[in-house]
Parts: C-alpha cells; structure tokens; sequence
C-alpha cells in the first residue's frame, strides 16, 4: 500500500519575468535595459536561464543581475510590437 501516492518529480521551467510595469517577458522579446548602459536588447534562453543580449555591444547579463529589489521584476523595460506582444 505505501508507495502508491508517490509524489511526481517536477519538470523544472525557466522562471516567469516580468518587466518594471509587470509585462511578462518571453525569450526573442526586445527590451530596453535599465542597468549596465545595455541600451535595447533581445532577450536569450539558455538551459533553464534567461540572458539579456545588446542589439548594439553583444554584451549579454544574467537575468539574475537585472532584478528590482523592491518589486522583485526586471528592471528592463518591454518594447511593444515585438515577435510576442499583442496589442
């Protein structure tokens, strides 16, 4: 009888963003960086691992590194009528 209510292993997913005004943010969106004078950049999926890539430097930082302590979202800014955004 024990053993048959074992539990499922989670699939692991990269983490949900979201930009300072709370915009969910998906690999290939254009952002504006906030931080580190990035300028416009494309947003990477890497494993389980969000990038921000420079248009113009080719610079990439973590996802980790762009962190508002306050809000806790991205301190980027989504650039509307990407490849994802709608309306």
């Amino acid at each position: 009888m024990f053993g048959l209510f074992k539990k499922k292993p989670k699939e692991k997913r990269p983490p949900q963003l979201l930009d300072l005004n709370s915009n969910p943010i998906q690999e290939g969106d254009k952002v504006t960086s906030l931080r580190y004078e990035m300028g416009e950049c494309k947003v990477v999926l890497e494993g389980l691992e969000y990038f921000y890539e420079s248009v113009t430097s080719g610079e990439r930082v973590s996802y980790v590194r762009m962190v508002d302590a306050i809000t806790e979202n991205q301190k980027v800014l989504l650039i509307k009528g990407g490849e994802s955004s709608s309306g």
